[in-house]
C-alpha cells in the first residue's frame, strides 16, 4: 500500500490583491459575454437606419454619433477580452477608415455562435481550427464576388456612386450631397498618380448656422478667423511662418533702470522700437507680403506690419501649421527674422470672405481652370501641393462632428478604392452569398472542426439581419433573411440584399429584399477582407484565453468624493 503525501492546502502564487480566474465556465464563457455585451451596444448602430449613441466621456464632452468607432473610443471599456475587440475595430479604422462597426458585430456574434458549441462539449481548440478554416474559405470566395470596379479616368459621377453607400450609413438621407462634396473636393486634390492621394489634403471647416445645403467646397485652406492686421487680400505672396510670438523681446530676468531726465524717459522704449522696425523691414525687403503667426503677436509689431502692408494670420494648431507649410512650401522658423529664399513659401491667393456671416480666411494655390489662373504668372506649374477644404453647415455643433465623421468616413473609402478598385455588392449581399458557400464548404469537412465552420457560416447572417431590424424597428428580421436565402439559392442571387427603403415604410407588396448592382449599392471589397480577417482574429484571440490573471491596480485607495449637495444639508 503507497503512503499518501498530503497536499499543501493553500499556494501563495501571486501578490497580494490579484484576481486568478480560469476554466471553461468562470474564464471563456464570461469572456464571451462581455465581448457579446460590447457587441450588442453598437449593433443597434449600425446601417442607414442605425440609431445614435448620447456619450458623454470622462471630460464631459457630448457625442451624439452612430459611428462605431467614435463611441468605443470616447466609452471607457476595462473587461480585458472586450478590449480585445476594441483594438480589432481599432486595427480596422487605422487600416480602412470605415466597417468598424463591421468588426465588432461579426467578431460577437461568431462568439455567441461558439458559446454554443462548448456548452455540447467542444473544446475551444477545435473552434478555433473551424474558424481559421472558414476565415480562410471566406476570404478566398470573396475574390470572386467583385462585380465592378472604379472606373480608370476618375469622374465625380463614378466617386459619388462609390461613396454614397458608406456615407449614407452614417448620414441616410444626406447622402447624395455629401458624397458630390467628398467628390469633388477629393479630385481638387487628386495627384496625376492617385495612388499618391492623401487623405489629410481634404480638411473639413464647421462653420454653425444654416443646413446642409449651405455647403460647399473651397480650393485652399480656411481657417475660421479673420488676420489680425487691416490687410484682408493679397495674391502672388511670399509667405513666411514663425511659430515663436511677433512681440518685443523679454529678458529672462528682472532689471532695474534709473531714469535721470525726461529725455531719457521718452527714448526709455525708443531702442526696442527701432529694432523690431528694422527686423519688419528686413521682412518686407526680402518679398514676404503675408505672415503666419503660431504665438502671439504684438501690438507694437502689428503696427509695423500693417504699416509694411503686410498679411498677418495666427494659426495657433501646430497641427494645422504644419499643414499649412506643407501647402505653401514655407519652413517654420523659431526666430524673428527675415527668410531665406528656401525657407519662404508661396501662395497665389490669400483672402478673406464671408460664409454664412463668419468671415474666414483663404489661402489657396490656383491651378489651371481656376477663374483667376494665369500661366504666365504662375509659371504653369500644376505640380503645387492642393489642399480642398469642405465648408460644413449645420444647426448645431455635434450635428456638424457627426457630418464631419461622415466626409472622413467618404474620404478614407476613397483612399482604399484607390488602392484595391474593386467592389462587392452591399446591403449584406455580399455576407449571405459567403454565408452560403461556407456553409456548403463545412459540409463537406470531416472531424470536429465542420461544426465549427457552420457556425461561423451563420454568424455572417447577422448583417442581413441587423440592418433588417434597424429598419423595422427590431421584427421580422429573421423573415427576411429566409427570403434572402431563397433568392441566393437561385440562378444569379448572390447580388441580392436588405431594402431598407422597403422595411421602413412597410410596403407589404414588396418582400424587403434588392439587387445590390441594380440600385448602386456598393461596397469596398478590400474594406470586407479586412473585416473578415479582424473579426476572425478576435473572435479566436477571446476563445483561446483559459485564464485571467489581473494584478492590483497601482495606487492607493480612492478619495471619497463629496455628496453634490454636500452645501445644502
Amino acid at each position: 500500500m503507497s503512503l499518501k503525501v498530503p497536499k499543501a492546502q493553500s499556494i501563495q502564487l501571486f501578490k497580494e490583491g490579484y484576481k486568478h480566474i480560469s476554466g471553461l465556465e468562470d474564464a471563456v464563457l464570461r469572456n464571451i459575454q462581455a465581448v457579446a455585451e460590447l457587441s450588442d451596444l453598437v449593433r443597434t448602430s449600425f446601417g442607414p437606419n442605425g440609431r445614435n449613441k448620447l456619450v458623454i466621456n470622462h471630460l464631459g464632452r457630448l457625442f451624439v454619433t452612430s459611428d462605431a468607432a467614435t463611441i468605443i473610443r470616447e466609452i471607457e471599456i476595462v473587461h480585458p477580452a472586450a478590449k480585445l475587440l476594441v483594438m480589432a475595430s481599432q486595427a480596422q479604422e487605422a487600416e480602412m477608415g470605415d466597417a468598424t462597426n463591421t468588426v465588432m458585430i461579426l467578431a460577437g456574434e461568431m462568439l455567441k455562435k461558439a458559446e454554443q458549441l462548448l456548452i455540447m462539449g467542444l473544446h475551444p481548440s477545435e473552434v478555433i481550427k473551424g474558424y481559421e478554416l472558414a476565415s480562410v474559405k471566406a476570404l478566398a470566395e470573396l475574390e470572386t464576388l467583385s462585380t465592378s470596379s472604379l472606373p480608370s479616368p476618375l469622374t465625380k459621377p463614378s466617386l459619388a456612386t462609390a461613396l454614397k453607400p458608406a456615407i449614407a450609413s452614417k448620414q441616410y438621407g444626406y447622402e447624395d450631397q455629401l458624397a458630390d462634396l467628398v467628390a469633388e473636393a477629393s479630385l481638387a486634390v487628386m495627384p496625376p498618380n492617385p495612388k499618391n492621394f492623401n487623405v489629410d489634403n481634404v480638411r473639413v471647416v464647421k462653420i454653425m448656422g444654416g443646413s446642409l445645403s449651405g455647403s460647399k467646397v473651397v480650393r485652399g485652406m480656411v481657417f475660421g478667423r479673420e488676420p489680425e492686421g487691416h490687410v484682408q487680400k493679397v495674391k502672388k505672396g511670399k509667405v513666411a511662418v514663425f511659430t515663436c510670438g511677433l512681440d518685443v523681446a523679454q529678458t529672462e530676468t528682472k532689471g532695474t533702470v534709473l531714469l535721470k531726465s525726461a529725455e531719457e524717459m521718452l527714448n526709455f522704449t525708443r531702442g526696442e522700437e527701432q529694432q523690431l522696425e528694422k527686423i519688419f523691414q528686413e521682412i518686407a525687403d526680402s518679398g514676404v507680403k503675408v505672415i503666419i503667426a503660431g504665438s502671439s503677436v504684438g501690438e507694437l509689431a502689428l503696427h509695423y506690419l500693417n504699416r509694411l502692408n503686410i498679411a498677418v494670420l495666427k494659426v495657433l494648431s501646430k497641427f494645422e501649421l504644419r499643414r499649412l507649410c506643407r501647402v505653401v512650401n514655407a519652413t517654420p522658423l523659431a526666430r524673428v527674422g527675415a527668410p531665406t529664399p528656401e525657407e519662404a513659401g508661396f501662395v497665389d491667393v490669400f483672402e478673406t470672405i464671408e460664409i454664412g456671416g463668419d468671415r474666414v480666411t483663404v489661402l489657396r494655390q490656383v491651378v489651371p481652370g481656376d477663374t483667376d489662373y494665369d500661366a504666365a504668372e504662375t509659371g504653369g506649374s500644376s505640380e503645387k501641393t492642393r489642399t480642398a477644404t469642405i465648408v460644413l453647415r449645420g444647426a448645431t455643433q455635434n450635428r456638424l462632428d457627426d457630418l464631419e465623421r461622415a466626409v472622413d468616413d467618404g474620404v478614407n473609402v476613397i483612399k482604399a478604392l484607390i488602392k484595391d478598385p474593386r467592389l462587392v455588392p452591399g446591403a449584406g449581399a455580399t455576407e449571405l452569398e459567403l454565408a452560403k458557400r461556407v456553409e456548403a464548404y463545412g459540409a463537406g469537412l470531416k472531424g470536429l472542426a465542420q461544426h465549427a465552420v457552420k457556425r461561423w457560416a451563420q454568424a455572417l447572417e447577422v448583417v442581413p439581419r441587423t440592418l433588417a431590424e434597424n429598419a423595422l424597428g427590431g421584427s421580422e428580421g429573421n423573415e427576411v433573411v429566409s427570403r434572402l436565402w431563397a433568392k441566393h439559392e437561385g440562378e444569379g442571387g448572390e447580388v441580392y440584399g436588405v431594402d431598407v427603403e422597403v422595411l421602413m415604410n412597410l410596403q407589404a407588396e414588396e418582400d424587403g429584399t434588392l439587387s445590390a448592382t441594380e440600385r448602386q449599392i456598393l461596397d469596398s471589397l478590400a474594406a470586407k477582407q479586412w473585416a473578415i480577417k479582424l473579426a476572425t482574429e478576435a473572435a479566436t484571440s477571446v476563445l483561446s484565453v483559459d485564464a485571467i490573471i489581473m494584478s492590483r491596480p497601482a495606487g492607493g485607495p480612492k478619495i471619497p468624493q463629496q455628496a453634490g449637495n454636500w452645501d445644502e444639508d
